[in-house]
């Protein structure tokens, strides 16, 4: 992803679904105007979910998801089948495609009935309107298309551009804690999992919306902060730092300086800092042998002492005195079934959509499984949380 490129985690999700060979591929690519999926009269052909973000009018950015066959047979179709259910939590806007030759089978019923569960905003396409012979007549969640002729996908875009869900709701990440012609510094360790000449996506993000607040964003390592502040002229209305260097921030960040990380922010972002808040003091309750899912939103390349399975683990170990044990899972992985373990620590999910993220947030809450994330983690065990949470004022009863 370019500096420039909307990030995954904020762009609609609009997923295909439906059974194999009913054109999903097909009406994926004449949507997009793309080769975007391969076409075959072969059943099967998409074996995994593919993944396209683009900019798609009248949409603008999207993420556009083909998905396997979901009446795939086989243990192999299983397995697709499971990815294609995957699919679906992340999705904002679902495309259920019908082979309008056959009509609705009872695995697009089926189909359909998880969507709609998941509440869901949706449009059934029916594809092939070329093999019929007569005229047809759609519902008022229907849509009748021929992908291969191009007939309908104007219409089926414009429905998808209406079906876009809203987000007046959503919290901006720190603008709306600042004010024009503030001083925020961010402290930013050059992180090595980073390739190098970018920084990570919440940084880049926190960047782009301090300055859209009108406000300037000055950005230090952590050794240069304690300098930085004596040179600035005035106190900084906010300082904002990567959650590996916590501690050493807090250390040189004057009390009367409100302090927070890239990580609460992210969470508060994607709409649950109060759960992820909640679920730290579970580390509190931590036996001998307690399992410990560790999560992340994507996969990167592991370094010697990466913050996932390197520094969190030795840190609950010293701070707890507990011989835990920790299990990770990246990208789409996330376990069904959570009971195996005490608690679950997430890392920012920037890479995640905002419905990804309530979903596993539901999964947790539904197993009673406490959960929360990378940054109120580290700043819990470094005594630290109270203090960054304090541009919060709402969570005072909680982590009083």
């Amino acid at each position: 992803m370019g500096l420039n490129d909307t990030p995954s985690g904020e762009r609609v999700h609009i997923g295909f679904f439906g059974r194999r060979n009913a054109g999903k591929s097909s009406v994926v690519n004449a949507v997009t105007g793309q080769d975007l999926a391969i076409v075959s009269d072969t059943k099967g052909t998409t074996t995994d979910p593919v993944y396209k973000a683009m900019e798609l009018l009248p949409l603008g950015p999207v993420m556009i998801i083909d998905t396997p066959g979901f009446d795939d047979s086989g243990a192999l179709g299983e397995l697709r089948i499971r990815k294609t259910r995957q699919v679906l939590n992340k999705t904002d806007i679902a495309v259920l495609v019908v082979d309008a030759a056959e009509g609705m089978t009872a695995a697009d019923r089926e189909l359909l009935l998880r969507i709609t569960e998941k509440e869901l905003p949706h449009v059934v396409v029916f594809n092939k309107t070329d093999l019929l012979e007569g005229p047809a007549v759609a519902a008022a969640d229907e849509i009748y298309v021929s992908a291969l002729k191009k007939q309908g996908i104007v219409e089926l875009k414009e429905r998808l551009g209406s079906l876009v869900p809203q987000k007046e709701g959503k919290l901006a990440l720190v603008g709306d804690l600042i004010h024009p012609s503030d001083f925020v510094i961010l402290v930013v360790p050059i992180d090595k999992a980073a390739p190098k000449g970018r920084l990570i996506l919440p940084q880049q993000q926190t960047i782009r919306d301090i300055l859209e607040a009108d406000a300037a964003a000055i950005v230090v390592k952590e050794y240069e902060l304690r300098y930085t502040l004596l040179q600035l002229g005035k106190k900084p209305a906010l300082v904002i730092t990567d959650s590996q260097v916590f501690s050493k921030v807090s250390a040189d960040t004057p009390a009367d300086v409100p302090l927070t990380s890239f990580s609460i922010l992210m969470a508060r972002h994607k709409g649950w800092l109060d759960t992820a808040v909640r679920g730290v003091t579970a580390v509190e309750q931590l036996r001998d042998g307690d399992t410990i899912l560790i999560a992340e939103g994507c996969t990167h390349h592991r370094q010697c002492d990466d913050i996932g399975t390197v520094k969190i683990p030795r840190w609950l170990r010293n701070y707890t005195g507990k011989d835990v044990h920790i299990q990770t899972v990246s990208g789409m992985e996330f376990p069904d079934d959570l009971s195996p373990y005490a608690m679950i620590i997430h890392c920012g999910g920037c890479m995640l959509n905002e419905r990804e993220l309530r979903y596993r947030m539901k999964c947790a809450g539904d197993q009673h499984i406490p959960i929360t994330n990378y940054g109120i983690t580290i700043a819990y065990m470094q005594g630290i949380l109270k203090r960054s949470l304090e541009v919060f004022p709402y969570l005072a009863d909680i982590i009083s």
